[in-house]
């Protein structure tokens, strides 16, 4: 948890508009790996991976927020 409190809050939120977002059209992938998520298709590992990838800003914000 150390490391999560290191990072500037700058750092973090550009990660959530930068990676977290990307790509932005047609939709957002974290949203679009969110529908499949609650929709049950969310199977193959390259979605399961890019879904993590573009997840990890939002949970580090998370839990950067929570710690606060």
């Amino acid at each position: 948890m150390k490391i999560v409190d290191r990072l500037s809050w700058p750092i973090v939120i550009v990660l959530c508009l930068t990676l977290g977002l990307a790509p932005f059209t047609p939709e957002p992938h974290v949203w679009q790996k969110l529908q499949m998520l609650f929709s049950g298709t969310l199977k193959a590992p390259v979605d399961i991976f890019d879904f993590l990838l573009h997840g990890v800003p939002w949970l580090l914000l998370l839990v950067k927020t929570i710690r606060r």
